[in-house]
């Protein structure tokens, strides 16, 4: 038998490959139930204040309750999430959602409760929801292998958009027959569900080499790996742009039903229910033909029929004619949305990712929150129609961040850690909180070749800086030009112990390229350089000389 026969092809990836995965399936459909729960919340609570007030100022404001504590919250809670065992987090924040909940909706049916009431508890509910969020969608890189992350994270849309087209027509058929507290006292139930899943689930213990992160530390690191990561830098500014457009649609889609189309919530429900709709229909849409249009083009896409919802919603006279609409729309949002987030979970390793998740929902969240703000104001100082155009005319220019900001393809990178740095041959013990330390690595390049060397070097620069150095560049010895010295300044020596395991094979390939322009029988020298340490009886010098070209 050939070997070309013995080798049995490799399994073709689809939609359903996620839930092969035990785990992956018992949280999905946990996740589902919660978020079934959830949307009828959305519904009770935007309804309810609907009809508790006359201004669309508030109503919008539901909109900006919800995701405002995402905007103050979310950078803390992913540093927390990449901290503290996630499993332990997500079991708080379950009970706590349910327990506002149940509160929301035994007030409500003992009509204790104003409009102000359920933007407190809406917000309340906000703040367990903006620490949960980006703990979960960092769990699914847990539950399955990485090929398969993309159809997960599909998958994860999928389930809050079935919740989408249940949630809010169950809601609306409660809200309409007996009470949105009933609603509320469901929604807290519902949290149940995915407590009893997390707390069954068998996390496999992390296991750090170096020293521990600090809170502080974490955050300045998130901010940092964001800052000098041009793929996720332009993914923020691509969301932020799209999420100010479209919250348009979620934060005057109620009055539109309500004040301009003088429809009752069960066809505010209905709309809602065709946009749930929608959503899983993109996704089969993504699963079969997904692969022929790339990140860029399925935003450039959905942005443009987000033009035409804003449009649709100011001007079409029938809510029949919305329903299609809707549809259209919840296929759109789906394949815009899952874009953002799968190219951001795909470009960030491990160790960072909850933190790199919650900028991103974070920017997310700030463009929903603002741009409830602005088209809800429109509405009320000027017209209704007037918002939702100026919405559609922001998308429409939006699309032109495409050109500077492109979201750039992942499948091929590889964060597997380059492997273990040799330990400087140092005289003493370092404490991790020692610092700052100055890493020399010094080249010998042909002066032809020092542009190009100039050229590679720059993003090794950046690399240094991304993985925890405040300052790095590269000089050239004015007495000997074909001497060349790269720097890299660390806070701390346990920082600069943390940078040796956050370095991948990826970043090896752009050290190697930057290798290759030294010549000579020796490679690079590479030097330490520490402040003197704070531990007593210091028996060394400070400048501490590493093994060669191992930086």
């Amino acid at each position: 038998m050939s070997a070309a026969t013995a080798a049995s092809p490799e399994p073709r990836l689809s939609l359903t490959t996620p839930f092969t995965y035990a785990i992956f399936r018992a949280i999905w459909i946990a996740s589902v139930v919660s978020n079934i729960g959830t949307w009828m919340q959305n519904v009770a609570g935007v309804w309810l204040v609907t009809t508790l007030t006359t201004s669309a100022l508030l109503v919008a404001l539901m909109q900006t309750a919800t995701s405002l504590p995402s905007f103050l919250l979310s950078m803390p809670a992913g540093a927390i999430g990449d901290l503290i065992d996630r499993r332990k987090l997500l079991l708080v924040t379950q009970s706590f959602m349910g327990v506002v909940a149940l509160l929301l909706g035994t007030l409500t049916l003992l009509g204790e409760i104003s409009a102000l009431g359920v933007l407190a508890f809406t917000f309340i509910l906000g703040i367990g929801a903006a620490v949960n969020a980006p703990i979960w969608q960092t769990v699914t890189t847990e539950l399955v292998p990485r090929p398969v992350l993309p159809f997960a994270i599909t998958l994860n849309g999928v389930s809050n958009n079935i919740a989408r087209a249940i949630g809010p027509a169950v809601g609306g058929v409660i809200i309409a027959y007996y009470s949105p507290g009933y609603v509320f006292l469901l929604n807290g139930l519902s949290f149940a569900a995915t407590w009893a899943v997390v707390y069954n689930w068998k996390r496999a213990e992390t296991v750090t080499n170096g020293p521990a992160e600090n809170f502080t530390g974490a955050l300045r690191a998130g901010l940092r790996y964001v800052q000098y990561s041009p793929a996720i830098y332009a993914v923020l500014v691509r969301t932020f742009a799209f999420s100010f457009g479209a919250s348009a649609m979620w934060a005057l889609l109620s009055v539109v039903t309500a004040r301009r189309l003088m429809l009752s919530s069960g066809s505010y429900g209905v709309l809602l229910s065709w946009l749930g709709a929608g959503a899983i229909t993109g996704a089969f849409l993504m699963g079969r033909a997904g692969h022929r249009l790339s990140f860029n083009q399925r935003v450039l896409l959905g942005t443009l029929v987000f033009v035409g919802t804003n449009l649709g919603l100011a001007f079409i006279p029938s809510v029949y004619w919305l329903y299609p609409l809707m549809l259209l729309s919840g296929i759109a949002w789906l394949m815009v949305m899952t874009s953002f987030s799968t190219t951001v979970q795909l470009h960030v390793p491990k160790w960072v990712q909850a933190r790199v998740v919650s900028i991103y929902m974070l920017v997310f969240q700030a463009g929903l929150a603002l741009g409830s703000i602005v088209w809800g104001e429109l509405a009320d100082r000027v017209s209704l129609p007037l918002a939702l155009l100026g919405a559609a005319g922001w998308m429409l220019v939006s699309m032109a961040l495409a050109l500077p900001f492109p979201l750039r393809p992942a499948e091929n990178l590889d964060f597997t850690p380059a492997g273990t740095f040799p330990v400087p041959n140092v005289h003493a013990d370092i404490d991790p909180d020692d610092g700052p330390v100055v890493v020399m690595v010094e080249y010998r390049v042909p002066v032809a070749d020092q542009p190009a060397f100039r050229q590679a070097a720059a993003q090794l620069t950046r690399l240094r800086l991304r993985d925890g150095a405040m300052r790095a560049g590269v000089f050239t010895d004015l007495t000997r030009p074909e001497c060349i010295t790269e720097f890299f300044y660390v806070a701390t020596w346990g920082e600069h112990e943390r940078q040796h395991q956050r370095f991948t094979r990826d970043d090896a390939v752009v050290r190697a390229q930057v290798r290759q322009f030294h010549v000579g029988p020796e490679p690079p020298r590479v030097t330490h350089f520490l402040a003197f340490p704070k531990t007593a009886n210091i028996e060394v010098p400070t400048n501490v000389e590493n093994m060669q070209g191992q930086q």
